[in-house]
């Protein structure tokens, strides 16, 4: 996270948040000459710092001084997607319980769910699951949170995510699936795990290239022989405007 600071109060807010130091952090509240929402020029606050860098105690003073639990930034990121971000699973907490937004998003449709899965913080996910987030919520470009996580190699926030009744085959806006990017990166295990949850293994991209020829294409011998596996009769579909 960067923010950018003018004021010299707002300077010594925001860096207490930043360093966890409450005490300061409460004197300099209390002085009456700052509130707890003062903002830098991209509309970050003193709480998403607080989040992001993992300091409960000062999460709690700025909540207790009134602190706004959903305020965006001007990207449209909250506290809470921060510290979903970065895996902040106490903090996640204490601010779902204080009325932390799970479906505000970022301009480009990004919400706590989907950032915790890319980053496969599987407590986060699962702390989030059991609040009844939209497991199939996409971001602008179609990509789904079962989708980020298997193009990372979560195979347990993948795992979560199926149970949780994500959709296996939905696709990119450019018709990429989370099996296809998952063949593409060589995760073998996620790979199978969503051939056995009914993923389509002939479903080509755009340019027409199937996840068994990205596999072959890339020597990834374990994800062909998964996609053989389970799809015997599979063939390689040749892309479009292949050189080869």
């Amino acid at each position: 996270m960067s923010f950018k600071r003018e004021m010299p109060l707002a300077n010594a807010v925001f860096w207490t948040a930043r360093k966890g130091d409450a005490a300061l952090l409460r004197l300099l509240l209390n002085s009456g000459r700052m509130d707890a929402d003062c903002r830098d020029s991209l509309g970050t606050t003193a709480l998403m710092v607080a989040a992001y860098c993992n300091h409960m105690d000062c999460v709690r003073e700025l909540i207790l001084q009134g602190a706004g639990i959903n305020i965006q930034r001007e990207s449209g990121s909250t506290a809470l997607y921060f510290a979903a971000q970065q895996g902040n699973e106490a903090i996640l907490k204490f601010l779902l319980e204080y009325g932390a937004s799970t479906e505000l998003s970022t301009k480009n449709g990004a919400t706590p769910l989907s950032i915790a899965s890319q980053c496969g913080h599987m407590r986060v996910v699962e702390t989030l699951l059991n609040r009844r987030c939209n497991v199939n919520i996409q971001l602008q470009d179609g990509a789904t949170s079962l989708f980020l996580a298997a193009q990372g190699g979560h195979l347990r926030v993948v795992q979560q995510l199926l149970s949780a009744g994500a959709k296996v085959d939905q696709p990119r806006q450019d018709l990429v699936t989370p099996l296809w990017i998952a063949t593409q990166m060589g995760h073998t295990d996620i790979v199978k795990l969503l051939l056995q949850h009914g993923a389509s293994s002939d479903t080509p991209r755009k340019d027409g290239s199937t996840p068994l020829f990205k596999a072959a294409y890339k020597g990834f011998t374990e994800v062909v022989r998964e996609l053989l596996t389970f799809s015997p009769s599979l063939g390689i579909l040749k892309p479009q405007n292949s050189t080869w």
